[in-house]
């Protein structure tokens, strides 16, 4: 099965910092896909079954947190990690994007070394 990474987040210059930050992974076999919105997100999802979401929080058309629990709580697709990015550092929205199935909340902006770590861990590289 190939390995499969999203990156989802309307901000061109965060989807590229985070390809950037995250291309060496493309060496280890696992494709980088890319949303544009949460509708996007929750399509290629479906279709491609990432195993790993870099998810921003607000989005147009389905923010972070409905992709969250559409993915997780309708579409029970818990083999997906989440982890959601946002500019929102309030302990209530952390609390609500781990609650709608979020697996990690990160803040931005955020460590590249950080989200590559993490990225390593749940591809166990």
């Amino acid at each position: 099965m190939q390995r499969k990474l999203l990156i989802a987040d309307d901000e061109v210059h965060i989807r590229m910092l985070l390809e950037q930050t995250l291309e060496d992974l493309e060496e280890e076999g696992i494709e980088l896909l890319h949303a544009r919105n949460g509708e996007e997100a929750v399509e290629i999802i479906q279709a491609e079954h990432p195993q790993l979401v870099f998810l921003d929080y607000n989005m147009p058309r389905m923010t972070g947190i409905d992709v969250c629990h559409r993915i997780k709580k309708e579409l029970g697709m818990t083999g997906v990690y989440i982890v959601l990015l946002t500019g929102n550092g309030q302990d209530t929205d952390r609390v609500e994007g781990l609650s709608a199935g979020a697996d990690r909340y990160l803040t931005k902006p955020f460590d590249p070394g950080m989200v590559s770590n993490l990225a390593g861990e749940v591809f166990d590289l």
